[in-house]
């Protein structure tokens, strides 16, 4: 019976340099710019201000889709739309539902503060913005678009099972905005008074566990 030469063509030396061949296109592929490990938050450079303390380490990112809602009310010897809550959904990088925001009363103390609950345990956390932490200097943010703030934890709380993801917060940064600010026009005599302004906007807000809080 004739015998096949078709293993005979794969010497020790071929084998070799294939398997070589292989581990490097594979150290390519992974060093490539932009293959960044999926579990790795990249923050944007912000302002100094906007930076949390030392310590603080950044635990998660949500990128958020929602509207900013504005009521118009008098102000001073005039009229002004005042945000009244944000109403946004956060996706992770897959595009799943993560955390809903929007203003609630802080348990603690009683006044109303930005809120973000986990959808999947429910935690909470209440935060505030500190002082001077709202930036809207053009070199970071778009035109027109809403600050980017860094805000401190106020209060946290577990969900009705225990689930603690956001539980941790320390501080929390809103960056990356687009949209958001409130209208120029429609906010000008009493009879604008209670006119409501739903604002579509987007912005990645950032969690971090740590620091001075």
């Amino acid at each position: 019976m004739k015998k096949s030469n078709v293993l005979n063509k794969y010497t020790p030396h071929t084998i070799l340099l294939t398997v070589i061949a292989v581990a490097l296109a594979m150290v390519f592929v992974v060093g490539l710019p932009g293959t960044a490990r999926a579990d790795k938050i990249l923050v944007p450079d912000v302002p100094d201000k906007l930076n949390p303390p030392d310590g603080a380490k950044v635990f998660l990112v949500g990128h958020a889709i929602g509207t900013q809602n504005y009521i118009c009310l008098p102000s001073g010897s005039g009229f002004a739309y005042a945000l009244f809550t944000p109403q946004a959904t956060l996706f992770d990088d897959e595009g799943e539902q993560i955390i809903t925001h929007f203003f609630s009363v802080n348990p603690e103390n009683g006044i109303i503060r930005a809120t973000w609950q986990d959808s999947r345990d429910s935690s909470r956390v209440w935060a505030a913005v500190v002082p001077d932490g709202a930036s809207t200097d053009p070199k970071f943010v778009e035109k027109d678009a809403i600050a980017w703030l860094l805000l401190k934890q106020e209060h946290t709380q577990d969900g009705p099972t225990g689930g603690d993801r956001l539980s941790n917060t320390s501080f929390v940064q809103r960056l990356n905005t687009s949209g958001g600010s409130a209208p120029s026009t429609g906010c000008a005599s009493l009879s604008d008074v209670g006119t409501k302004a739903f604002v579509p906007y987007r912005a990645d807000y950032f969690f971090y566990k740590g620091g001075d809080n």
